[in-house]
């Protein structure tokens, strides 16, 4: 049974070069150009951190100091 398939231009050149530079015909080099795109991960937006202002500045150079401010002081 043979399909007929119609590619666009592009991948038309797609298949042609890699044809060319390895010497294969049209199926092989359909199956290649499919396996790449297959195994191709999406390109994911960059991590961005969200940072909102919670209205507390405090100096975080002491740990201790920092979260003294933050739970308020231990009784000793």
């Amino acid at each position: 049974m043979r399909t007929t398939v119609e590619f666009d231009a592009d991948t038309t050149r797609a298949i042609e070069a890699l044809r060319r530079e390895r010497g294969m015909g049209v199926s092989e080099a359909v199956n290649e150009l499919v396996r790449r795109g297959l195994l191709a991960q999406p390109a994911r937006p960059p991590f961005r951190q969200r940072t909102a202002s919670l209205g507390v500045g405090i100096d975080v150079s002491s740990v201790a100091d920092a979260l003294e401010v933050l739970d308020g002081p231990t009784s000793r």
